[in-house]
């Protein structure tokens, strides 16, 4: 499933960035405008589209890695929890046997 999810998020990034490439070229390329002011305005608004993608890229990059972190923590948090468990169900194992152990050997004496 997260495997699912990164690449919904990827094809999600890169549809906004196709998408914002192909807006701000054909509202460029239907702007009365001579071609040196056109390719000026399109060199601009390619380097702030760039930008703005690096942009999001690092945020979502330090996103993961914070969600990564945080079930890092839960599961050594799981774990610990299931290790105490663990060692208290053993303590209380050994405490029955060695009860059933003393009675034995008591009914044993008595017999």
């Amino acid at each position: 499933m997260a495997d699912e999810h990164n690449g919904m998020a990827k094809g999600l990034v890169l549809g906004f960035i196709a998408g914002s490439i192909v807006g701000a070229v054909v509202a460029l390329l239907y702007a009365p405008k001579s071609g040196k002011e056109l390719r000026s305005d399109i060199k601009e608004k390619t380097d702030r589209f760039t930008k703005e993608a690096e942009s999001y890229v690092e945020r979502a990059r330090e996103k993961a890695g914070q969600i990564l972190n945080e079930g890092k923590k839960r599961a050594d948090n799981l774990v610990a929890d299931a290790k105490r468990r663990a060692d208290s169900l053993m303590d209380d194992a050994e405490k029955i046997l060695t009860d059933v152990r003393a009675k034995n050997t008591a009914e044993t004496k008595k017999s």
